[in-house]
C-alpha cells in the first residue's frame, strides 16, 4: 500500500529522528531545514530536499513543522516563501513546535478559509522519545483533522491525545513545560543534598526513583548530570523560550506562577554563563558549584 507523501520542515535533534520514522514506514518524505547539513543523514536514507517551505507544501499533502520559536512558525507558514503560498486545498498541516496557543488558533483560522487543516501538536519526551518513537503528542484542532493526522502521529509517538480545538495542544504542552521546569529544580536540589551530606547520589537514585519522588527527569536526566553529561536532549535555550511563552499566557489569564518565575531566573543565569546550548540537567552544575564540589 502506497503511503502518502509527508513534508517535514525542521530536522534538528528531534525532527531528524521523527522524519526518519516516517521514512522507515514507507512515506515519501520531503524535507527543508535552514541548514542543509542537518538533513544530509535523512537525504542519504531517501528523503528529498526542498529549497523552501513553499516547495515542501507543493509536493506533500501532509506537512509537519518542527522549528524553533513562534516567530519561526509564523515565518514558515505565512512568510514570503512559506507554506501558505503553495499549500493545496485539503492539505493537513501539523505544527509540532512548542509555540504560542494564540498563534496556533490564528493559523488554524487563516488556513481554514482555504479548506486547509492546521493542527498544533507539540511533543514531550526529548531526544530519547524522538529516537524511540515514544513521544507524547498533544493535539489541538478539529476532530476530523486529528483523525487524518493520527496514522502519521502514531509513527512518531506512543501517547497521542486530542486535547480540543486549535491552541489546546499548545496549552497542554505549556502545562508540561511548567511541570518540567519545577521538577528540574527539585531533582537538582535533591541530588545536591545527597552529595553535601556525604551520600552516594547514584545509590540515592536507586532508592527514590521508583518511590513517590519518581519522575522522568529523576530517572533519565539526573544520572546524566551525575556523570557530568550536560549535552542536550532538550536545551536550556529551548526551555527558556517555552517558559517565556507560558508566563505570557499566564499573564493573559491573570495567573501567578512564582515557581516558574524562579526557574526562569535560574536558567537565565545559566544562559548568561554560556550554557544555553546545554541540556536542562545543566542546572545541577549550579548547585554543585554552590556546594563547593
Amino acid at each position: 500500500m502506497n503511503q502518502p507523501a509527508v513534508g517535514f520542515i525542521g530536522v534538528g535533534v528531534m525532527g531528524s529522528s521523527m522524519a526518519g520514522h516516517l521514512l522507515a514506514a514507507g512515506h515519501p518524505v520531503f524535507v527543508f531545514n535552514r541548514t542543509r547539513a542537518r538533513a544530509e543523514q535523512l537525504l542519504a536514507k531517501g528523503a528529498t530536499w526542498c529549497e523552501t517551505p513553499a516547495e515542501v507544501a507543493r509536493r506533500a499533502p501532509f506537512v509537519i513543522t518542527m522549528v524553533g520559536t513562534p516567530d519561526d512558525v509564523r515565518s514558515v507558514y505565512l512568510g514570503e516563501a512559506g507554506i501558505s503560498t503553495q499549500a493545496q486545498s485539503g492539505a493537513t498541516l501539523i505544527d509540532m513546535t512548542t509555540s504560542d496557543p494564540e498563534l496556533a488558533a490564528e493559523l488554524a483560522k487563516t488556513f481554514a478559509a482555504r479548506s486547509i487543516e492546521v493542527l498544533d501538536a507539540p511533543v514531550s519526551g526529548g531526544d530519547i522519545g524522538a529516537r524511540n518513537a515514544t513521544l507524547s503528542i498533544m493535539v489541538g484542532g478539529s476532530p476530523g483533522g486529528f483523525e487524518r493526522a493520527l496514522p502519521l502521529l502514531q509513527r512518531m509517538g506512543k501517547t497521542i491525545v486530542h486535547q480540543g480545538p486549535a491552541g489546546s495542544g499548545q496549552y497542554t504542552k505549556l502545562c508540561n513545560q511548567v511541570a518540567i521546569a519545577a521538577t528540574m529544580l527539585s531533582v537538582c536540589e535533591s541530588m545536591a543534598l545527597a552529595q553535601a551530606s556525604g551520600l552516594d547520589p547514584t545509590r540515592v537514585l536507586e532508592s527514590i526513583t521508583t518511590g513517590a519522588a519518581g519522575s522522568w527527569a529523576l530517572a533519565n536526566l539526573m544520572p546524566r548530570a551525575l556523570r557530568g553529561d550536560f549535552e542536550p536532549g532538550f536545551a536550556v535555550n529551548h526551555l527558556l523560550k517555552d517558559i517565556a511563552i507560558a508566563l505570557r499566557c499566564a499573564e493573559r489569564l491573570g495567573l501567578d506562577l512564582p515557581g516558574l518565575s524562579l526557574a526562569q531566573r535560574l536558567y537565565n543565569e545559566l544562559q548568561q554563563q554560556g550554557a544555553g546550548g546545554k541540556g536542562t540537567q545543566v542546572l545541577f552544575r549550579r548547585y554543585r558549584k554552590e556546594g563547593g564540589s
